[in-house]
């Protein structure tokens, strides 16, 4: 199997998360691979992803798996399923609902960074900007005011969680998080102990 990534894509990151704790990752080959907003990169729209998003994973028999949530997916049924996404009943959608949650908060992150990287400063719109970035804030007030969330084994949410965390340090470190919520805080020191997260932190500039 292939995987097309970044190792500043937090979606990227979430699949190669869960490929290390589901003991497949060597299973993978990764390929670095450059998408971004005003860079065209044809081949990879016509051969692998229209939409020229990260990551995707490509099988063994050239067919292609997009969207980091169902990637997982897939690799959590391909190590025998039901280890870090619950099966069936409430959990289960419980659980992806969590996931569609933090999916929209890194949406809006990337609206934020993309605003502020690509957009002339002259038509930069500061009141879209900070609704864009309140969305993300409010999502980790929720996840803050949720323990049991924090505290439960390993799943999805949690990976994903690491993930929204690690992006808001990444590309938004004047935004002091950790103050705000202390109980992320003291989530992500204990999930950056895992070599899987700590080992797939992005890279500083």
């Amino acid at each position: 199997m292939k995987l097309t990534f970044s190792p500043a894509s937090p979606f990227a990151r979430k699949v190669r998360i869960c490929a290390i704790e589901l003991e497949l990752i060597d299973r993978i080959e990764l390929v670095p691979t450059a998408v971004a907003p005003g860079t065209p990169n044809e081949q990879y729209a016509h051969d692998i992803n229209p939409l020229r998003k990260l990551p995707v994973l490509i099988l063994d028999d050239g067919s292609a798996i997009a969207d980091s949530l169902v990637i997982c997916e897939y690799l959590d049924d391909l190590a025998g399923g039901g280890k870090l996404m619950p099966l069936n009943g409430p959990e289960r959608w419980k659980v992806k609902t969590e996931h569609s949650l933090l999916q929209g908060m890194l949406d809006a992150m990337l609206l934020c960074r993309y605003e502020r990287l690509l957009r002339p400063k002259s038509k930069s719109w500061d009141v879209w900007f900070d609704d864009q970035w309140d969305r993300a804030w409010q999502g980790f007030a929720r996840f803050n005011a949720s323990p049991d969330v924090l505290a439960r084994p390993l799943d999805i949410t949690q990976i994903a969680l690491a993930c929204a965390l690690g992006y808001a340090d990444f590309r938004f470190p004047d935004q002091d998080w950790r103050k705000a919520f202390p109980k992320l805080a003291a989530f992500n020191r204990t999930m950056l102990k895992r070599p899987s997260v700590k080992i797939s932190v992005p890279p500083k500039a």
